[in-house]
């Protein structure tokens, strides 16, 4: 036992003489590149009113940047899409194909296919004059904001939209630009849920007549015991490509969103 102690410290001590310049070495550059960051960034404080702008933009755009996920979902078209597609893979009968990662990156690229207009409308309205300095922040933001609603008005239930807006005691305004963000996008989701929802029960349809086919003729033939998942689920794979499947499904997709594609 003493040996095996020995051997242990023996090695333990090789360790943290080859471990330790390396760490130190480490140490020094962290100190030495945050030294050089804190002598060009300064933060000046002129008169009381706090941190100057370019410190309020750093915080801004860190800000943005951790909420970009939640944006992403709230107010675009990745809602229905992940849905469908979560829907369609649920239908088939494969738990984990494609896989999570290929789902939200098919949905993340038709995303940015869809909402390219209304990307490059609040870009040219409000982001650029904004990193130009033509603009302030707050007006950059109410510029940049109304293609998002007019792209969440399109796509919103009225239905939806009168409940917030009575919730939230608001009359209904003339103008999609009018209305209030808080309010909007609420309904925007819950109108993106019901649709999914419509779009997921017409895809179940065919795959699910597909199995009751197999069921009864696994019943009719006596074989009960076999599972009709397993015999149904390469006829499904099978129809979904012989109808083109992903074609009609993301091409129904892009066209249910009332958006012009050609900006």
């Amino acid at each position: 036992m003493t040996v095996y102690k020995q051997h242990i410290l023996k090695y333990a001590r090789r360790f943290f003489i080859i471990t330790l310049p390396l760490f130190l070495a480490l140490f020094f550059a962290v100190l030495s590149a945050h030294a050089t960051f804190a002598e060009e960034l300064t933060i000046s404080f002129t008169d009381g009113l706090g941190l100057t702008d370019q410190a309020l933009q750093i915080i801004a755009l860190i800000t943005v940047l951790s909420l970009a996920p939640s944006i992403l979902v709230m107010i675009t078209s990745f809602t229905r899409i992940v849905i469908v597609l979560s829907l369609l893979r649920t239908a088939m009968g494969v738990q984990t194909s494609p896989p999570n990662s290929v789902i939200i990156s098919l949905s993340l690229f038709l995303t940015a296919f869809i909402m390219a207009p209304v990307f490059e409308t609040s870009y040219q309205v409000g982001i650029k004059p904004l990193t130009e300095g033509t603009m302030e922040l707050e007006e950059a933001y109410e510029k940049a904001i109304v293609p998002f609603k007019i792209f969440m008005a399109a796509n919103v239930r009225d239905k939806d939209l009168e409940l917030f807006l009575n919730i939230a005691k608001e009359e209904v305004p003339e103008n999609p630009e009018d209305i209030s963000t808080v309010t909007l996008i609420p309904a925007f989701m819950i109108s993106e849920l019901r649709r999914a929802f419509e779009i997921g029960f017409l895809i179940f349809i065919p795959f699910i007549v597909i199995d009751m086919v197999v069921a009864s003729i696994l019943m009719s033939m006596g074989m009960m015991m076999l599972p009709p998942v397993i015999i149904s689920l390469p006829f499904k794979l099978i129809f979904f490509v012989l109808v083109d499947g992903w074609n009609l499904i993301t091409g129904s997709l892009v066209q249910s969103f009332g958006v012009n594609l050609t900006g």
